[in-house]
């Protein structure tokens, strides 16, 4: 009698699991539903958790699934952290140990930054102002999603929100978190690392095109977003391209990506540049014309006047432009080649240069080759011949199809159309 009733247990609550289950999508099932143990006692659902962490975060999150299904077997729910219990001699990843995380040393992060320090552009006050919202408190629009090209202020931007914030912020480059979670993998302490990353009011990770192809750190931190963003929680993520042109992510994760508010940050203009110099003190005679042969790149801009504060401080000596051009000879832009200027455009669209002039016909790469087009035609003085000739090879008729296409779509998409327009200005 007793083994039959034993049995009987069992099976009911594999028949719970199962409900469960059905309730709850896959990754937040094997992350945090899976690892718990289950007991059936004096009519009540014990679930036993790894730790105090594990078990409030359900509690906060999961609670209420759980008791739904608890109830449907006729039985109350209670969720407890499991008694710990002697090691067995090989450990395994998600054990019951409650563990402490460190991360791995890497160099510091400026937490000192003020927002002053990013010149906002008028293209970038909305992500601007987005940022202080973050930094302000909890916001309603997580994960903020913040793309564009190299040196636009991303991560200047990410540092500001934890410069301007007294809650607690985890930052991360993607690049990190693959090496953390990896690590945490070998070390058999995945939970506390998992503890870890949700025990922040705002969490960041820079560079989400690292984890590209990446599925385990992918599915980690996929499950991760959802798990903060249902406790209340920011999560502000930046990457080279929007999350529907990131290449190396399932169509799930894009989405979840792009479930928040996604912000484009575009490169330093013109005014931008000048203001970059003369906060750096670059002589007012001198600032225009370098603005205008210095790279749309906030990282090149910084090492330029890094070089003339330098050559200032050791020569004794102002730089006027003749000193400029000849001291920044490696720095300053010649005119840009078609080729280059399509190379660059395959970076701040998240393609790459060879599928352009591929014979690709995915939806985003079609578009990016269209918008390219566009761009060549407004930039330069190029024939539409010599147009499809930089971009793989396409003859007149697609150039002139292409370029109807972006018309008749920039006249009902307003952020298409202003990123034509800032890549338009960019290549000229």
């Amino acid at each position: 009698m007793q083994t039959t009733a034993v049995k009987s247990q069992m099976t009911n609550l594999d028949v719970i699991k199962g409900a469960i289950a059905a309730k709850v999508d896959s990754a937040t099932y094997t992350s945090w539903i899976a690892p718990l143990s289950f007991e059936i006692a004096d009519n009540t659902l014990v679930l036993g958790a790894q730790n105090q962490f594990s078990a409030d975060f359900i509690k906060s999150v999961h609670f209420g699934t759980l008791a739904s299904v608890a109830a449907e077997f006729g039985l109350a729910l209670n969720i407890i952290v499991r008694n710990v219990t002697a090691r067995k001699a090989a450990p395994v990843a998600n054990d019951n140990q409650a563990q402490a995380y460190a991360m791995a040393p890497v160099a510091s992060t400026n937490t000192n930054v003020a927002f002053d320090a990013f010149v906002a552009s008028d293209e970038n006050l909305f992500v601007l102002q987005a940022c202080k919202k973050v930094a302000a408190g909890s916001v309603s629009f997580s994960p903020l999603f913040i793309y564009g090209p190299a040196g636009a202020g991303k991560s200047l931007l990410t540092d500001c929100i934890m410069g301007a914030t007294d809650l607690r912020v985890i930052k991360m480059t993607g690049a990190q978190f693959v090496s953390e979670f990896t690590r945490s993998l070998k070390e058999h302490n995945v939970f506390a690392f998992k503890d870890f990353c949700r025990k922040c009011d705002t969490f960041i990770l820079d560079d989400v095109q690292a984890l590209s192809g990446k599925k385990a750190s992918t599915e980690e931190f996929a499950q991760l977003v959802v798990d903060l963003r249902n406790a209340g929680k920011n999560v502000v993520l930046t990457a080279n391209a929007m999350p529907g042109n990131l290449t190396g992510f399932d169509r799930h994760v894009q989405s979840l990506l792009a479930s928040g508010l996604v912000a484009d940050v575009c490169a330093p203009n013109a005014h931008v540049k000048s203001v970059m110099l003369k906060r750096a003190g670059v002589r007012g005679d001198v600032v225009d014309a370098l603005a205008a042969r210095v790279a749309n790149d906030g990282h090149q801009i910084a090492g330029v006047a890094t070089k003339i504060k330098a050559y200032v401080e050791l020569m004794g000596a102002e730089v006027d432009m003749a000193v400029a051009q000849r001291l920044l000879a490696d720095s300053l832009q010649a005119s840009k080649t078609p080729s280059t200027l399509v190379r660059e455009m395959c970076e701040k669209l998240g393609v790459s240069y060879d599928a352009v002039c591929g014979s690709g016909r995915s939806r985003s790469l079609v578009l990016a080759r269209q918008v390219m087009m566009v761009v060549l035609k407004e930039a330069t003085q190029l024939s539409l011949t010599e147009i499809g000739n930089f971009v793989g090879g396409r003859d007149h008729a697609t150039v002139l199809y292409a370029i109807k296409q972006i018309e008749k779509q920039k006249a009902n998409d307003l952020v298409l159309s202003a990123q034509i327009q800032q890549l338009i200005a960019e290549a000229k």
